[in-house]
């Protein structure tokens, strides 16, 4: 699928011509821009807070790809990938231009999408608000200078009008927030949302699209790098670690978030991180801590009247976030590429507390884990959550996943294969009893068990298979306790979690017949113990 269809429409062309879009600010010019429109807040850290409103996460019930002739074949069509057809869009899209073309400022970025030349894709992003102008510009790869960026013909535009209310029953929308790709049009439509983390998903649910259908892994994980060379990968939902994992001081980091894998290796598509910002210290996570400076856009932090940012305080929502430039953390490779990875890492946040902190995982049951991509929804990632729920999210990123997920777990599997990967399976929820009763595994023990994995040095060691889920735990660790190494030795009462473990291994397999029989063979050799 090729990736050069220039992007900019006559409407869009006129509104970039407007004397009153502001192009290619920078920082210093959008921090002014922030504070004089009262967007945001300065913070004694040098970051800029900002609100996002009353939608604090993504509202993945408004996302809809348009049912055009020569893609609708292609997608993966059901509660995620919603259909909207091109009238619609089309009449939408025009609402939008025109409400845009009577604001007195248009904020404009061009940048780029994936940091291998031969499939990176280029972006025109036009916003509303200065900060969310400033959001892209932290999130997407920048170019080296204004010329450079002036002289991108877009291969895909993000228009982004969050004051704008979408009219559901005049609009074709389920309320008054919509997110729309059309691949034919080559534009995503955001808005009756602040939530700027649409933007950045957006282009990754594009991304999900435009490279698999050239044979390239797209994957939701972050990887980082050892001075030998060795790569890591780890993959997961929104809380379960990615970022905080990744981000080693002994390790340097590729990207936080979403990659590719090519035949060369491994390539960042973002040029910055989105990290979780609730309860973040100095002491338990320095990288991302100081990475917070002049330049940083935080979402929905509490500031006091002298502008210190209480982490702790979630009083407007526990998905606080902070979105900075790649380069604001020290320890990075650039350009953000590296070799084949040679440990993949699963993250998941177990709210029932049976899972074991860290399990070798074979072949199939990689496959099975991948397909499955078990966690739980932690409060405030999307509307409506406001405590953990266990959950089934598809190759660790449903939601952002155009095509039939079997496509991806090809993918994957083959490269298993091909490079001899290590595939581990890391539990950073709960442990001695669900969420409520049990505790939180601590980073301190996953970041061990963590490391251990990615250095090799569990490729020899002893292992054993609990007796409910068949996987393959360490039989000891030098500074991990026994009782947490295998759950049930953790729980009170051996009788509770045995029935705990067969109420998730219900769930798993319950979710794992929507794949059909075409994933009966995974089913079967990579499953759990009857």
């Amino acid at each position: 699928m090729s990736v050069d269809t220039y992007s900019e429409t006559p409407k869009i062309k006129k509104l970039l011509e407007k004397e009153s879009s502001l192009f290619q600010l920078s920082t210093t010019q959008l921090y002014y821009k922030i504070m004089g429109n009262k967007e945001g807040e300065l913070t004694e850290l040098g970051a800029i807070n900002a609100s996002t409103g009353k939608y604090t996460g993504r509202s993945p019930k408004d996302k809809f790809i348009v049912t055009e002739p020569s893609y609708k074949d292609n997608i993966h069509w059901g509660d995620i990938n919603q259909p909207i057809d091109e009238e619609t869009f089309l009449n939408l899209y025009a609402k939008v231009l025109d409400y845009l073309d009577t604001k007195d400022e248009l904020y404009v970025f061009n940048g780029y999408a994936g940091s291998d030349k031969d499939t990176q894709l280029k972006l025109t992003v036009i916003n509303e608000l200065a900060w969310h102008n400033l959001f892209a510009q932290n999130m997407f790869i920048r170019p080296d200078s204004k010329e450079e960026a002036s002289n991108i013909k877009p291969n895909f535009t993000i228009v982004s009008a969050p004051h704008f209310k979408a009219d559901p029953e005049v609009d074709g929308t389920k309320s008054e927030t919509f997110v729309i790709i059309s691949f034919k049009h080559k534009t995503i439509l955001i808005g009756g949302t602040e939530y700027a983390g649409e933007m950045k998903k957006g282009i990754f649910s594009v991304m999900n699209y435009l490279l698999p259908m050239q044979d390239i892994m797209s994957m939701h994980c972050s990887a980082n790098v050892g001075d030998k060379g060795d790569v890591a990968l780890f993959f997961g939902l929104s809380g379960t670690g990615k970022t905080t994992l990744s981000a080693a001081p002994d390790r340097k980091l590729i990207g936080d978030d979403e990659h590719g894998w090519n035949k060369n290796g491994i390539f960042n598509i973002e040029g910055g991180c989105y990290a979780k910002a609730i309860n973040l210290s100095k002491e338990k996570e320095p990288q991302i801590y100081n990475a917070i400076q002049y330049g940083t856009i935080l979402e929905n932090t509490v500031v006091n009247e002298r502008g210190a940012v209480d982490f702790d305080d979630n009083s407007y929502t526990e998905n606080t976030r902070a979105a900075y430039p790649i380069h604001h953390i020290d320890n990075i490779v650039l350009p953000s590429k590296a070799a084949h990875p040679n440990t993949i890492i699963f993250l998941t946040a177990d709210a029932f507390g049976v899972l074991p902190p860290i399990a070798k995982l074979t072949k199939s049951q990689a496959m099975y884990h991948f397909l499955s991509g078990f966690t739980s929804k932690l409060a405030g990632t999307e509307r409506g959550v406001t405590e953990p729920e266990p959950s089934f999210s598809t190759c660790f990123g449903a939601p952002f996943l155009p095509l039939n997920p079997i496509k991806y777990a090809d993918l994957l599997g083959e490269l298993i294969d091909k490079h001899d990967v290590d595939v581990y399976l890391v539990n950073t929820g709960w442990t001695g009893g669900k969420y409520g009763v049990g505790r939180r595994i601590s980073l301190h023990y996953t970041r061990y068990m963590v490391d251990q994995a990615i250095k090799g040095k569990l490729k020899n060691a002893e292992f054993t298979k609990d007796e409910k889920f068949g996987l393959s735990i360490p039989t000891e660790m030098e500074d991990v306790p026994k009782t947490i190494l295998n759950p049930i030795n953790a729980w009170s009462d051996s009788d509770k979690y045995r029935a705990q473990a067969d109420d998730l291994i219900k769930r798993f397999e319950e979710n794992f017949k929507k794949f059909g029989p075409e994933v009966e063979e995974i089913a079967n050799t990579g499953g759990f113990n009857k």
